[in-house]
């Protein structure tokens, strides 16, 4: 067996011996991979129909890379899509950084996270979820959809255990034909309760 081949099965091997240290049931799969084992450089790189799998989440891709000690990180390029299986929480983007360690999910470009339980639906350029808190934080151009209502602001902070929707940033809620502005607005996503703070304006009709 050739230096190169043994490098590769050797970075396959450390890979799966590695995950149980971080307490949870690492996987992946693709059409190629390829990466180093370099101490303070170890990188895996899969591309091709990549597919990770860690713990609940599971991790879809046209690339994606692992690396940091005890592979911490997953770097994911190019049709990124992601289910945290056990929350029935789904999210596609461009690009997407998840690590293992704390549990947090970073997703930019066209981001969109779809929370299947609560029947919501948001997008934004920049979003941040924390799988342990189940806290969501989302920024600029933030869309977020629930039954007849909808939401926009610039910033926006979902806290999915107590069904809060807090937004800043020239925050604005359409629901059924009323509308509320505000400097801040929370949404109680359970009731639609919608709390206004700072310069308040907005119409409603009978």
């Amino acid at each position: 067996m050739n230096r190169g081949m043994w490098r590769y099965w050797l970075g396959f091997f450390l890979i799966i011996r590695l995950a149980p240290v971080q307490g949870d049931i690492f996987t992946f799969k693709a059409n190629r991979m390829n990466g180093s084992r370099v101490s303070g450089k170890e990188l895996t790189v899969l591309t091709g129909n990549a597919e990770v799998r860690s713990d609940n989440l599971l991790l879809r891709a046209n690339r994606i890379e692992i690396h940091g000690d005890n592979n911490q990180f997953i770097d994911c390029s190019g049709e990124v899509w992601g289910r945290e299986e056990a929350k029935d929480i789904f999210f596609q983007t461009d690009r997407l950084r998840y690590d293992r360690k704390l549990k947090i999910a970073r997703l930019e470009g066209n981001a969109t996270l779809e929370d299947k339980k609560n029947q919501i639906v948001a997008k934004g350029r920049f979003i941040e979820y924390d799988d342990q808190a189940e806290v969501t934080v989302f920024q600029i151009a933030v869309r977020l959809f629930k039954d007849t209502m909808v939401c926009r602001s610039e910033y926006a902070v979902y806290r999915r255990t107590e069904k809060l929707l807090d937004l800043s940033g020239f925050p604005v809620v359409f629901k059924k034909n009323d509308e509320f502005r505000a400097d801040r607005i929370r949404v109680d996503l359970d009731t639609d309760d919608v709390t206004l703070e700072g310069m308040v304006s907005g119409s409603i009709k009978d």
